[in-house]
C-alpha cells in the first residue's frame, strides 16, 4: 500500500488526530472512516470540510475552500485508518466481532499474502492491531463481507489462481527440477513455467517456494531465499568490485540478471547516501564557468620552499614529514577551493540522483568520482601540515608513550580542521589547525586543563575577524624561543624575591600555571597589595634591561 498521503488536508487531520485524540474516539473516528470510505465516489470531487466533518462530526467555524477527488480521498481514507488504530494500540479483544489476520485471510480465501495486499490496494480496509507486542495487520469481518460482496470476480479469479491440481504441482516441480539443473536462474525457469502451464509467474513462484519449504532436504532452490539479506547483497557488491561478472553472481545467488543489476544499482545508492559530503559552500562554486579553474592542478611554488630541520628526537617515520614542502598561502588557498568545489558537485549531484526516478550508473559514476578526488585533495592538505602536529606536541609532553598518543590525537583534530576551515575569510590554515590541535590537547592532557578557556569560541572569532599574515609559523615558533632565551637571561637582573613573584605571576617555570597575586602572597606570606609593589618594580627593572640589549618583549602588570 502506498504510504503517502495525496491531500494535505487529510494530512493534517491524521497528525492531529494521533496526537490528541483519545483511544476511544480514535476507534470511533475509524469506523466513521470506514463508512465514509465506502459511500465515496471514486470520480467525484468532495471538500476537505465534509471529508473531515464526515470522520470527527466536528464542523469548524471557518471554511475553507479545498478539495479532494474521490479516488485520492478514498486512499488517504484507508491510511487514516490504518494510523489511527495503529495509534491506539488496538487489540483483537477490543473488538466487538471476528478480525482476520492477514494470514487467516490468505487461507480462508485459498491466495497468497500478496494477492491480499493486492486487494488492500483495491479496497479492502485494513487496521493495525497490537499482536504479541507487534503491530500486525488486519481486517474485520464487517470490512471483508463488504468488499467481497463488491470484488465477488475479482475474489474469484484470486481463488482460481492458487488453486492447483495435485498433478499440476508435480508437473512443476519436476520440470522446475530439470531447467534448474540445466543452468537457469529461478527467473528463467519460473517465466518459462508460467507460459508452459498458462498460469501466472507468481503461481509459479508460490508453488516452488511452497514446496522448498517443506521440503528442505530435496528442495529445488536449495540456495534460494524469499528475499536477499542485507549481507547478500553487500557480498554482491563486494563481488562485483572485485571483477566477479554479472553471470557469474546471478547462479551463485539464484537471481536473474536485471535482479543483479538492480541490488548493484540499490548498494551503490546506499552508498552514496552514507558519503561523508559536508563542505564550506561558496557562492562562486555556482559560476559554471569557473568549473576549469577551480579543477586545475595545484600553482608552483614561485621560490624553493626552505627546508626545515625536523626537531631532534623523533622515529625516521616523522622525521620523513618534514620532506614534504609546506603549502605557500596561493596553493594552500587552491586546494582548499577545489575540495570544498569537489564536495559541491558531488552533493549537489547525489539530490539530483536521490530525487531522480530513474537513477543512472553513469551518475552514480560522475558522483564517486568527484568525491574520490575531494579525498585525494584533502590528503594532501593533510600531509602538508602533519609536521604541525609533531611541533605542537613536541612543546607539550617530554614522556615518549604520551607523545604518541598526542600526536594521534593532533592528527585527528588537523583531520576535523581541514574540513571545517572557511578558506574565504582570508586567515592562513595553520592558524585555525594550531587553534583546533591546541583546543583538543586542553582536554587530552591534564596539566592543560586550565588553559581550557584560552581556546573557546571568543579566541575562534578572534581568528575568524583578523588575517593571519605570518610568512611561516614554524620560523615564527624558532623566534619565539630565542626571546624566551633572551627573557630567562634578563631575569638574572632581579633578585631572588622578585625572580620569584615574576615567574609565578607569569608561569615561567616548566608546567607551571599563572598564579594570581593572592596565591603568590600566601605563598610568600606576604599580603596581595604588597606582591603587586613588588610586581610592579620587577617589571619596571625588566623593561630598562630589555631596552639596553634590544629586546622586543611584551612586559605587562
Amino acid at each position: 500500500m502506498h504510504s503517502e498521503y495525496r491531500n494535505e488536508q487529510l494530512k493534517a487531520l491524521r497528525d492531529q488526530l494521533v496526537r490528541f485524540a483519545p483511544e476511544a474516539s480514535k476507534l470511533q473516528y475509524s469506523d466513521n472512516a470506514e463508512k465514509l470510505y465506502n459511500e465515496l465516489d471514486a470520480e467525484r470531487v468532495y471538500s476537505a470540510d465534509y471529508l473531515r466533518f464526515r470522520v470527527t462530526t466536528f464542523r469548524s467555524d471557518e471554511t475553507s475552500r479545498e478539495t479532494c477527488m474521490g479516488v485520492d480521498a478514498k486512499h488517504d481514507l484507508r491510511l487514516l485508518i490504518e494510523d489511527l488504530t495503529c495509534s491506539a494500540d488496538l487489540t483483537v479483544d477490543q473488538c466487538d466481532q471476528l478480525v482476520h489476520m492477514l494470514e487467516d485471510l490468505s487461507k480462508m480465501f485459498n491466495v497468497s499474502t500478496k494477492t491480499i495486499t493486492r486487494w488492500r490496494d483495491a479496497g479492502l480496509v485494513s487496521r493495525k492491531f497490537l499482536v504479541d507486542g507487534r503491530k500486525r495487520v488486519g481486517f474485520l469481518h464487517s470490512s471483508v463481507e463488504h468488499f467481497t460482496a463488491n470484488n465477488r470476480d475479482k475474489v474469484r479469479r484470486g481463488n482460481r489462481f492458487s488453486q492447483l491440481t495435485d498433478d499440476e504441482r508435480s508437473e512443476i516441480i519436476e520440470h522446475a527440477r530439470q531447467m534448474i539443473q540445466s543452468g537457469m536462474s529461478p527467473a528463467e525457469v519460473t517465466q518459462l513455467l508460467a507460459a508452459r502451464m498458462k498460469r501466472s509467474p507468481e503461481t509459479i513462484r508460490y508453488t516452488l517456494k511452497t514446496f522448498d519449504a517443506e521440503h528442505r532436504p530435496v528442495a529445488i532452490f536449495p540456495n534460494h531465499r524469499d528475499q536477499l539479506t542485507v549481507e547478500d547483497k553487500q557480498l554482491i557488491l563486494k563481488y562485483r568490485n572485485q571483477g566477479t561478472s554479472v553471470a557469474t553472481l546471478c547462479k551463485r545467488f539464484n537471481r536473474s540478471r536485471p535482479s543483479i543489476v538492480k541490488v548493484l544499482l540499490d548498494m551503490r545508492i546506499e552508498r552514496l547516501t552514507e558519503l561523508p559530503l559536508d563542505y564550506i559552500y561558496n557562492e562562486d562554486f555556482d559560476d559554471e564557468t569557473r568549473s576549469q579553474e577551480y579543477l586545475a592542478e595545484m600553482p608552483e611554488a614561485d621560490a624553493a620552499t626552505r627546508k626545515v630541520r625536523p626537531p631532534s628526537g623523533l622515529p625516521s617515520y616523522l622525521t620523513a614529514l618534514y620532506e614534504v614542502p609546506l603549502l605557500t598561502r596561493e596553493q594552500e588557498q587552491h586546494l582548499f577551493r577545489k575540495m570544498n568545489f569537489l564536495k559541491h558537485k558531488a552533493a549537489t549531484l547525489r539530490g539530483e540522483l536521490l530525487d531522480g526516478a530513474n537513477p543512472s550508473p553513469e551518475l552514480i559514476d560522475k558522483v564517486e568520482e568527484f568525491y574520490e578526488d575531494a579525498v585525494k585533495v584533502k590528503n594532501k592538505i593533510v600531509q602538508s601540515n602533519l609536521r604541525l602536529v609533531v611541533s605542537i606536541a613536541k612543546r607539550h609532553v617530554k614522556s615518549t608513550d604520551d607523545f604518541f598518543v598526542l600526536v594521534s590525537d593532533g592528527n585527528m583534530s588537523l583531520i576535523r580542521a581541514v574540513e571545517r576551515f572557511d578558506y574565504s575569510r582570508g586567515n592562513k590554515f595553520s592558524t585555525y589547525a594550531t587553534w583546533s590541535i591546541m583546543k583538543n590537547f586542553a582536554r587530552s592532557i591534564p596539566s592543560e586543563f586550565k588553559h581550557r578557556d584560552r581556546f573557546r569560541t571568543t579566541t575562534e572569532e578572534l581568528f575568524v575577524a583578523q588575517k593571519d599574515e605570518r610568512v611561516d609559523p614554524y620560523a615564527e615558533e624558532a623566534v619565539q624561543r630565542t626571546r624566551q632565551r633572551e627573557l630567562s637571561r634578563i631575569l638574572n637582573r632581579l633578585n631572588e624575591r622578585e625572580q620569584q613573584i615574576i615567574t609565578a605571576r607569569f608561569g615561567l617555570g616548566r608546567d607551571q600555571e599563572p598564579l594570581t597575586l593572592k596565591e603568590v602572597g600566601a605563598e610568600m606570606g606576604v599580603t596581595k597589595e604588597r606582591i603587586r609593589q613588588l610586581e610592579a618594580r620587577a617589571l619596571d627593572k625588566l623593561r630598562e634591561a630589555a631596552d639596553e640589549v634590544n629586546i622586543d618583549v611584551e612586559l605587562g602588570a
